[in-house]
């Protein structure tokens, strides 16, 4: 993985205030300290579901994830190891079930659902207007996001989810995770797409499009509007629409948290992007866990 990383980086020309050393060891430390407890978290959720009913219980989830990867590699939204770690988190969140009166697969599993809705919106905001942000030095590489990088989006939701049986705090940490992870995306997507007005978050001043801390009308709301579609399909995890509301308003301050991260220490070359959006669905996790 840390070859994979370094390739990367070599590839593109470096625009950011951190050093690319810093930002290449930052976002090594985070993948190798954050798989080995995904690795735990799929053990321990493959195993409390197996004590709750059967061996039988891990087909569909195993099926499901090892397909799900496969078809994320296919399309090239993730490089090799990027979608092994995607199939770790697809896993996690598969083996979240709840009882409901009508639905089984992917219906009585409202986490994977969630996930699902967060890479079809992610990756239409990925290759919305690509033309312009290649142009512009903004796209997203071809190759796909980088293991990191799921780590950093991902990460957060899937050791959540992994408690998520136990008590509805845990589950509202992982959907606030996804929801922010998914409103940070389509919002930086969306809003280097369209161009237009942007401001510094901290300071209110213009600044170009892209520029890190830089929000602008078009990109909030869409990713706004992206966080209430990931809750809104999660929501069956819950059993009323007010924990619904509180994991969304968890999930929009977390957007606010990462564009003030992205203004300041980021900004500043003191933590690369990756640890901003691990340090930002985090803070989104919390809320909600701390509310619920």
């Amino acid at each position: 993985m840390d070859e994979e990383i370094q390739g990367s980086l070599r590839d593109e020309h470096w625009t950011k205030a951190i050093p690319r050393a810093r930002d290449r060891r930052q976002s090594g430390w985070l993948v190798w300290v954050m798989v080995p407890l995904l690795v735990l978290g799929g053990a321990w959720s493959g195993l409390s579901a197996v004590a709750a009913g059967s061996v039988r219980s891990l087909l569909f989830p195993v099926v499901f994830s090892v397909g799900f990867a496969g078809l994320v590699w296919m399309l090239r939204s993730a490089t090799l190891p990027a979608a092994g770690v995607g199939l770790l988190v697809c896993l996690i969140s598969a083996l979240v079930v709840v009882r409901v009166p009508i639905g089984s697969g992917v219906f009585a599993r409202p986490a994977l659902s969630a996930l699902i809705t967060l890479f079809v919106l992610t990756f239409a905001a990925t290759r919305f207007g690509r033309r312009r942000k290649e142009a512009r030095g903004l796209a997203e590489a071809r190759s796909g996001r980088r293991a990191s990088q799921v780590v950093a989006n991902l990460g957060v939701a899937a050791l959540c989810a992994a408690m998520g049986r136990y008590s509805v705090g845990w589950y509202g940490g992982c959907l606030a995770a996804l929801a922010e992870a998914t409103a940070d995306t389509v919002s930086s997507e969306v809003g280097q797409a369209l161009g237009g007005p942007t401001w510094l978050i901290t300071k209110l001043r213009r600044v170009r499009a892209g520029r890190d801390g830089g929000v602008s009308l078009a990109g909030s709301l869409s990713g706004v509007v992206g966080a209430g579609l990931v809750v809104l399909v999660g929501s069956r995890g819950f059993a009323n629409w007010t924990d619904a509301g509180v994991v969304f308003a968890a999930a929009c301050a977390g957007l606010v948290f990462d564009s003030v991260l992205g203004a300041t220490v980021e900004e500043w070359g003191w933590v690369g992007n990756d640890l901003v959006n691990f340090l930002s669905t985090l803070f989104a996790a919390g809320l909600a866990w701390l509310w619920l």
